[in-house]
């Protein structure tokens, strides 16, 4: 069992986050968790890379002096499985906003989606979503694209490692994405579904590896909290 002083000293957990919980929710359980435990007053804890509420999976959650390698983890290549569907459009990519048009998927063959597939791979240039919590003058995107007021987003160079379509039960294609920091899945399902001669929006996401970190041996934060001691003996 971890000691107060192992969580000062640093640690680095491997949370795997539940569907709708915020990422700081995440960290807060952890901190408060470690914080009740061992009658701590405080302690710097903090994560390595944000992910949706509508996405599960893999967050690096870094404790004490580990807090110091947040920029190096968030630097490194993410692996992500999900499903996008296509035939529609929503105005946050995901699921977080209703669908507001609608298109044609008759066209939409396994050969048309195999020979998209490789616009995508390597360096690309990609718009991020209006909603998300990029900031523009100061404010969140999110909260200009909440008062429904334009805003210009500039593109930004990302890489497609590798990409992967695992199933095809339309509308809804699975896939397995590896890409480099600051990629938006939810702009390569939008962008997808618009190379496909159609719309697109991503319906589910996990995110399964950072680095060499591997959601498989990750805990959800509930779990990580039984980990630990109810009152540390004083």
């Amino acid at each position: 069992m971890k000691t107060k002083e192992d969580f000062l000293e640093g640690q680095l957990l491997l949370i795997d986050k539940p569907l709708n919980w915020t990422s700081f929710q995440a960290v807060n359980k952890i901190k408060w968790g470690i914080r009740k435990a061992f009658n701590l007053k405080k302690i710097k804890v903090g994560h390595a890379g944000t992910l949706d509420p509508l996405a599960t999976g893999l967050l690096i959650i870094c404790t004490g002096k580990f807090t110091k390698k947040i920029t190096e983890i968030q630097g490194q290549t993410k692996e992500y499985t999900g499903t996008i569907t296509v035939g529609g459009t929503t105005p946050s990519f995901d699921l977080e906003t209703e669908v507001n048009e609608t298109f044609a998927i008759e066209h939409i063959t396994p050969e048309l989606i195999t020979t998209t597939i490789p616009k995508f791979l390597g360096e690309i240039e990609q718009v991020p979503p209006i909603f998300s919590a990029l900031k523009k003058d100061g404010k969140r995107l999110y909260e200009y694209a909440r008062e429904g007021k334009e805003v210009e987003v500039k593109k930004r160079q990302i890489t497609i490692s590798e990409f992967e379509v695992t199933a095809i039960n339309l509308p809804e294609i699975e896939f397995r994405i590896v890409c480099s920091k600051g990629t938006y899945i939810r702009s390569i399902a939008n962008d997808f579904g618009k190379a496909l001669n159609s719309g697109g929006y991503l319906s589910a996401l996990r995110r399964t590896k950072i680095g060499d970190y591997n959601v498989n041996i990750a805990i959800d934060p509930t779990t990580f909290e039984e980990t630990l001691p109810k009152r540390e003996n004083i």
